[in-house]
């Protein structure tokens, strides 16, 4: 079970309206006054559990940064995004304060010798709980005497709540968060910037020559995704290069830094569970024009802590581009990790079929261990006729080892036994577990892990080998999350909690060793969610809170919220989130303009597609990033409704995806409709990515909505020729899917409005800005109503403050023109699917 905790719900806004005038250009816009109170809402902060349950680390969460923060400067280098200033990824996010909670006494504990105004990007627990490190970011300013900006490393002395700053050279974390715990929890394994890089390569504007790549004959067919982010020529390589090396080294509790060999490019580093070794991955030449840096060569090797290098596991090139399928991987050695409960054993996969899942093979995958020193031949540790997808590690006589195959949805869990592997062909060992991952309903769950000494993750085990699981409990009634007791040998199992009504509580992590005090978040509509610890041996008051977060804005305590239900004309059963403004009556007030939400998603049957999905017991959180911010505007909400893309048998889903797609939205809109919340003529579908696409097509093949808000998306899918979301199909296969799906190819069909909204700098695979661009270009030239606002500064997702305040006024002032004050459209083009 993760440690890590989410994000508490932010919620809010009701009421007003607004200008209709659309600003062309120039300042930053605002939206009414209930929008801009969402926004503005306090958020929760973040809680982070310490290894041994007892504690929380409390993280204070900001507001929105100002487009001031997110428009630092930015380097896009081989499919990263680096701030040359810090070396540090491009990060706009932080924490602003930090303090303990005792879990035991409820008690909020007060720390010192934070930094004057903290931006703690990360932090990490040393495996005994003596301390806790945090890096924190820097940027120059004379004026309050910081010379240099970069990422700098602190450390909290539990014991006297004291903060200090622990590194004195800046880390570099281009490539994770820079620093992990050795395991004798008084040493630190840090990634800095090394003192003798010097400054970087300055680009003179002056090419040296044409940039060449080579397509030779005879090459194997490879799917060749379109990444954004490429290095173009070799200045940019320089730059690359010089960014992403670094010097490793480790650093003791009281600051002794001890060196550990020579800078390099490293791209990740582990140490070994006994803490004598090092498991390294460094990026080689040749580079690429066409993938980003996780597919340039790479050499992975072990060395010891004075870095010099043990034993060379493998040395892979430079991969451009895979077979075709969801199923395809690289070829020879991947996934290498250690093994968590040996103290220095490497375990990895090695494909069977080359990567090619076209290929009609028994035994897909391999998977090998090998053992310090790394001289004896690597051991089979399982076989298996698909995809190694993980292990979770528990003692040296049981482990939990994961395969699936994307094709079927199949996924399996194998009980094996890591000291006694098995070189023989068949079953790795006893199955415990075999199924879907669309199967939402018969979810087992996932094993709860707890930290061991070294602070590395391990199954709970039980002396009678049971073990915990950790599931959402999808079920008809929408999610219960629960927590089960599974024998191992009789595979019996025990239900140990299970969420019950009117509340929605989800397991945070379990506090005690046989299970019987829970961490969980607990909500209602009407309750924003806080923390309690429950105890399951206790029964008059098994709940102690924790936190009393507050509702973020107590005007909206009364909005309407239901998980409904309704069909397919097919019979594919679907849900959706019914969200109505407070004290709205629909018998009394009449139907209102609706805003339904949505995101796609393709199934292998009709059976998983009819599986309810959310839950009516969750908090009615009002964000400004979803449709629920509008309830503020007397707009009824429908959000996140049934989309299913359903492929039986052989028959692929995009292969029905328009006549399916309709169906869903016409389903939607007859519900509503039929419920009496909402005006048939007067409704509008928008989404985010996925969504966006969705929106555009709608608008493009019927005439149910009256108009469309899409985020981010992408519309012509023969820009994205080898695949899209889950589509394994080239444009070269299936041509005709690609094209039927493009909505750009249907922009002369788009009489209703469309607004795009789309961050100048997406970094998304397949979403970059062109989509939008040519979308709108495409729908202006051929008359249609649409709009287009390109977002500076911002990626897939939109941070700045000002960015999200702009979204909100464009996607009100759509709203209020096109949908809310619409007129009833004439007989000849009422709303309905084509």
């Amino acid at each position: 079970m993760s440690t890590r905790f989410p994000l508490l719900p932010i919620t809010v806004g009701l009421m007003a309206s607004s200008s209709l005038a659309m600003a062309q250009d120039g300042a930053y816009q605002q939206p009414p006054a209930p929008l801009q109170a969402i926004v503005d809402a306090p958020r929760a902060p973040t809680l982070n559990l310490s290894p041994k349950r007892n504690l929380a680390a409390v993280l204070a969460t900001p507001s929105l940064p100002s487009i001031s923060e997110v428009a630092q400067p930015e380097l896009k280098l081989a499919g990263l995004r680096i701030n040359p200033r810090t070396y540090s990824a491009s990060r706009f996010s932080f924490h602003t304060g930090l303090g303990l909670l005792d879990i035991d006494t409820q008690k909020e504990i007060k720390v010192s010798g934070l930094p004057a105004s903290p931006r703690i990007a990360d932090l990490a627990w040393s495996p005994d709980q003596r301390y806790l490190a945090f890096s924190h970011i820097v940027y120059a300013d004379a004026a309050k005497g910081v010379k240099e900006s970069g990422v700098e490393l602190w450390l909290l002395d539990v014991q006297t709540k004291a903060a200090r700053k622990l590194a004195s050279s800046p880390l570099s974390t281009v490539y994770g968060r820079g620093f992990s715990w050795m395991p004798d929890s008084k040493t630190l394994l840090v990634q800095l910037k090394p003192a003798k890089l010097g400054a970087a390569p300055v680009p003179n504007g002056i090419p040296t020559g044409p940039s060449i790549q080579d397509s030779l004959p005879g090459g194997a067919v490879k799917q060749l995704r379109t990444y954004p982010d490429l290095l173009k020529n070799e200045q940019d390589a320089q730059l690359f290069e010089h960014y992403t090396t670094v010097q490793l080294a480790l650093l003791d509790v009281a600051g002794k830094q001890r060196l550990v060999g020579q800078p390099g490019q490293f791209s990740r580093v582990s140490a070994s569970p006994d803490g004598k070794h090092l498991l390294t991955t460094s990026i080689v030449r040749p580079y690429s024009y066409i993938v980003p840096a996780r597919d340039f060569g790479h050499t992975i090797e072990v060395r010891d802590l004075a870095g010099k290098a043990l034993h060379v596991l493998a040395r892979k090139p430079l991969e451009e581009g895979l077979p075709p399928g969801n199923d395809a991987v690289s070829a020879g050695v991947r996934d290498v990790s250690w093994r968590v409960d040996a103290p220095a054993t490497l375990v990895w996969a090695e494909a069977q079929d080359g990567g090619d899942p076209a290929g009609a093979l028994e035994i897909r995958d391999i998977v090998y261990t090998q053992a310090a020193p790394f001289t004896a031949k690597p051991a089979v540790l399982a076989r298996l006729g698909s995809r190694y997808a993980g292990v979770a590690w528990g003692r040296g006589d049981l482990a939990l080892l994961s395969e699936a195959w994307y094709k079927t949805r199949a996924v399996k869990q194998w009980r094996i036994n890591p000291d006694q592997p098995s070189a023989t062909a068949g079953t790795p060992g006893d199955l415990v577990y075999a199924g879907s991952f669309e199967d939402r309903y018969n979810d087992p769950g996932q094993p709860v892990m707890r930290a061991d000494a070294a602070g590395l993750p391990r199954l709970l085990i039980s002396v009678d080998n049971a073990i915990l699981l950790d599931g959402a409990g999808a079920s008809t009634e929408g999610d219960r999350p629960f927590i089960d007791r599974l024998n191992l040998a009789t595979k019996k199992k025990e239900r140990l909690f299970q969420s019950a009504a009117p509340y929605y509580e989800n397991v945070v992590a379990v506090l005690d060793e046989d299970g019987s005090r829970l961490l969980s978040t607990r909500e209602s509509p009407t309750e924003q969610p806080n923390y309690y610890v429950r105890n399951l041996k206790q029964g008059a008051a098994p709940l102690t809170p924790l936190t009393h977060f507050p509702h973020p804005l107590p005007q909206l305590k009364e909005v309407q919220k239901e998980l409904i239900r309704y069909k397919r004309a097919d019979g594919v059963d679907l849900t959706a989130t019914l969200m109505l403004p407070p004290n709205y009556d629909a018998k009394r007030d009449g139907p209102l303009p609706t805003l339904m939400w949505a995101y796609p998603q393709e199934f292998k049957t009709a059976s998983a597609a009819s599986q309810t999905k959310g839950s009516p017991y969750k908090f009615n959180a009002v964000s400004y990033w979803g449709p629920a911010a509008f309830l503020s505007m007397g707009y009824a909400v429908l959000d996140n409704p049934s989309f299913p893309i359903v492929g039986n048998g052989e028959q692929e889903p995009n292969d029905t995806y328009l006549p399916q797609l309709v169906a869903d939205a016409e389903a939607a809109v007859e519900e509503v409709v039929r419920r009496g919340v909402a005006d048939r003529n007067r409704i509008a579908i928008g989404g985010h990515s996925y969504g966006a696409f969705m929106t555009g097509n709608l608008l493009a093949h019927t005439r149910l909505f009256r108009a469309g808000i899409a985020r981010s998306g992408a519309y012509n899918r023969t820009l994205t020729p080898f695949g899209f979301q889950s589509e394994e199909r080239s444009f070269w296969q299936a041509p005709a899917v690609y094209q039927a799906m493009s909505p750009f190819n249907y922009a002369d069909k788009i009489k209703d409005a469309l607004l795009m909204i789309h961050g100048e700098q997406d970094n998304n695979s397949g979403t970059f800005p062109i989509q939008s661009e040519r979308m709108f270009q495409a729908v202006k030239g051929l008359g249609g109503t649409a709009r287009l606002v390109m977002l500076p500064n911002e990626s897939h997702a939109y941070r700045a403050r000002e960015s999200i305040m702009q979204m909100l006024y464009e996607s009100n002032n759509w709203l209020e023109k096109y949908v809310k004050n619409a007129q009833p459209v004439a007989a000849d083009v009422k709303p309905a699917g084509k």
